[in-house]
């Protein structure tokens, strides 16, 4: 386990690569512009011009996930300085299930799930920002299918 400054340390490195413009910009496309309701909607994304960018922003909040999993990083004060990641998340755990027997990859995102899941009140959490997320004009739609 590290110890309170090692956390913080790599928090620090994180948010430094946070800083990153290509990744600004791939973090800005994913919360602001990406509303996915279907997995067609993730596909379309993952085979168009933003591929890049929804990999990189899964990517980035996985790996850092795996920090905090292994240890590396403490869970809390991770939790404490990162809430972007639960936005994130909240975006594709509808679709989840289905991208990963899609891609045939079950591990997608587990970190990232796991990390998200362990937090207390996480589901309504989830739903308020789904629900904050929709786009103006876009009518409630089944759970599965939403993001």
């Amino acid at each position: 386990m590290s110890t309170p400054f090692e956390s913080a340390q790599l928090i620090l490195e994180l948010y430094e690569l946070r800083r990153d413009p290509t990744l600004r910009q791939a973090r800005h496309w994913f919360v602001r512009e990406f509303h996915p309701e279907t997995l067609d909607d993730v596909l379309a994304a993952l085979a168009g011009e933003q591929s890049a960018w929804l990999r990189m922003v899964l990517g980035y909040w996985d790996m850092a996930a795996a920090l905090v999993a292994h240890g590396a990083i403490d869970r809390d004060m991770f939790l404490d300085t990162n809430a972007e990641m639960i936005a994130t998340f909240a975006k594709i755990e509808p679709l989840l299930e289905a991208l990963r027997e899609r891609r045939g990859n079950p591990a997608f995102a587990r970190h990232l799930e796991d990390l998200v899941r362990s937090i207390p009140g996480h589901e309504e959490r989830l739903e308020r920002l789904r629900t904050q997320f929709r786009p103006a004009g876009a009518t409630s739609s089944p759970t599965a299918d939403r993001p």
